[in-house]
């Protein structure tokens, strides 16, 4: 049995052309080399599996070529390779500046590609320096690297940058669709897509994968079975659980998720691919942004086919209420919860396309407009121009303080939803009707009390001091503890025309006790019957001055009635 190759090594590029998703850098590189322009240091800097070292291999090739070597030469002997990772001290930099000095038996340059660069240590970097700014003329140095703001930035100041970026989904998936082709394997556009989208950017990832769900699959490969062996959600699971979210199934939804679960799947999981499908929905409503979906072409036409079911406003809504799920899985104590949670709010908001109006009278005062508008002609009137859903019950008007000698009818209308035909038969808001709808309405209205016949009952100090003591302790009883600490801050005082001050220590308090003061009053007013009872607040700083807010005032406060404490303090290293 032959040794088996994996694809990754087997399918690495030999010249630039091959290299995948690197257009700009590739180009670069080759017109540097035809002009005659190339740079003595080279940093390459990117994602891992992105060519990095491959291009640098193919550069060290390409740039000893002179037409008169052998088809399959490739120059190992000008070619070096060191891996910082494990040769990263002074030493190993001292003994690569030896071999630099050597000039090339055979070729023009010698090459040293220094893979993962970043591991280097301070040392060697500080050592690696004099001879990369200045090398002989037949060296060139080829730094390779995933993290560049590891390399100090006088090593970035001598090297020519090239910035390698992540394999786009389509480019992988086109490449892996040649290397199906190359090797006889039958395989499904949106498997290969599946494929590259696991691989998060990275082409020997993908290769990788690629050699995994063929041994798994053998020359068939489809996406049922990639989603099986990655054991990723396919997204049938999305395009499911979004039609029942938009059927508001309730039970059959928190069911497909328990399946989910039962698979080997998290609930994290399932929650945060949700949120990206609800994503891809939005970007299929756009012929802009369609280019942004990122799957197969019969997995595309599936998500056109979903995305005309659900509506911008609903998408927004889910996607807001999914990323939250999303942020609040760690921290929380029942994540199962949180996701169904989640789930039956998602299936919720298009109960009934939007929540319920709520019914409404048409008051009384809309039948005194015109004699001739009796309740037989506005039934007959809405019946002939508008479309009406309403139901009439036989209910006794709760108008007590309206005569029913100025209206014709006994009962009033109770309408759930009117809609009308048309903009014609609305009636404007600045019209005659309009306007004798609202007088009349405001002729019917119960005249305020006049405040003088309020009663006004005088009364002492002491018992606005003891209703005032009664309504703290019945905020007390009912939990409110800082209403009821803030009105015992100070004690109450009565001034003339009936009005209580009290003096607060800062404004903070004031606030809260004016935000209050209407239920205050009101009970005072009640339990000495005189409603001409006013507040007045003020603040005070000599008032604040009595109160400790932070720690450090109250430390100071001990101290100042007990010196000894500070001793304590600094005898036990004491903090706040």
């Amino acid at each position: 049995m032959e040794p088996f190759v994996v694809s990754a090594r087997k399918y690495r590029p030999q010249t630039f052309k091959d290299v995948v998703g690197q257009g700009a850098i590739t180009s670069t590189l080759l017109n540097a080399i035809d002009n005659d322009h190339l740079a003595q240091a080279l940093l390459f800097c990117g994602p891992r599996g992105v060519g990095k070292t491959t291009c640098a291999r193919i550069l060290a090739k390409k740039i000893n070529e002179d037409g008169t070597e052998l088809e399959d030469e490739d120059f190992a002997f000008n070619i070096f390779e060191l891996d910082a990772a494990s040769n990263n001290s002074v030493d190993d930099i001292r003994s690569l500046i030896d071999q630099v000095r050597i000039p090339p038996q055979v070729g023009k340059y010698k090459v040293y590609i220094i893979d993962e660069v970043h591991m280097l240590s301070q040392s060697a970097f500080n050592a690696f320096l004099k001879t990369l700014e200045e090398p002989p003329r037949h060296a060139i140095f080829i730094l390779a690297t995933t993290e560049k703001h590891k390399i100090i930035p006088t090593i970035l100041s001598r090297c020519q940058i090239f910035d390698f970026k992540r394999i786009t989904v389509k480019d992988a998936a086109d490449y892996l669709k040649y290397i199906a082709e190359q090797q006889g394997i039958e395989a499904e556009e949106s498997a290969l897509h599946v494929i590259a989208q696991k691989a998060d950017g990275a082409m020997r990832d993908a290769l990788s994968i690629f050699d995994r769900v063929v041994s798994f699959s053998g020359k068939q490969l489809t996406r049922k079975s990639v989603t099986e062996n990655l054991n990723v959600l396919d997204y049938d699971t999305y395009f499911t659980a979004t039609d029942l979210i938009l059927e508001n199934k309730i039970p059959d939804l928190l069911v497909l998720f328990n399946e989910t679960l039962s698979h080997g799947f998290d609930g994290h999981h399932f929650i945060s691919g949700l949120a990206s499908h609800f994503r891809d929905l939005m970007v299929c409503q756009h012929p802009e942004t369609l280019s942004l979906l990122e799957v197969g072409e019969d997995v595309k036409l599936h998500y056109q086919e979903q995305s005309k079911k659900t509506q911008k406003e609903f998408l927004l809504k889910a996607l807001d209420m999914a990323n939250d799920c999303d942020l609040k899985y760690k921290t929380s104590k029942n994540q199962h919860l949180l996701v169904e949670l989640t789930l039956m709010k998602l299936a919720s908001i298009t109960f009934d396309g939007e929540k319920k109006k709520s019914d409404f009278i048409i008051p009384a005062s809309f039948f005194a407009l015109e004699p001739e508008h009796n309740s037989a002609s506005i039934t007959k009137n809405v019946e002939e121009e508008q479309e009406v859903e309403a139901v009439v019950e036989d209910i006794k008007p709760p108008i007590e303080s309206v005569e029913a000698s100025k209206f014709e009818v006994n009962t009033p209308i109770l309408v759930k939803k009117i809609q009308l035909k048309s903009p014609e038969n609305r009636v404007s808001g600045l019209s005659l009707s309009s306007i004798k709808a609202k007088k009349a309405h405001e002729n019917v209205k119960a005249p305020p009390a006049a405040q003088e016949e309020l009663p006004k009952e005088p009364f002492t100090k002491e018992d606005m001091l003891k209703h005032w003591n009664d309504f703290v302790h019945q905020l007390e009883n009912k939990g409110r503890k800082i209403l009821a600490s803030n009105l015992q801050t100070d004690i109450p005082k009565l001034k003339d025309d009936f009005v209580i001050w009290i003096e607060l220590p800062n404004d903070t308090m004031k606030k809260e006790v004016e935000r209050e003061q209407s239920l205050m009053l009101n009970y005072l007013k009640e339990k000495m019957n005189n409603f001409s009872i006013s507040l007045h607040i003020t603040v005070n700083e000599i008032v604040a001055k009595k109160f400790a807010f932070t720690p450090e005032e109250k430390y100071q406060k001990l101290r100042e009635k007990n010196p000894a404490i500070d001793i304590l303090r600094k005898e036990f290293d004491l903090d706040f």
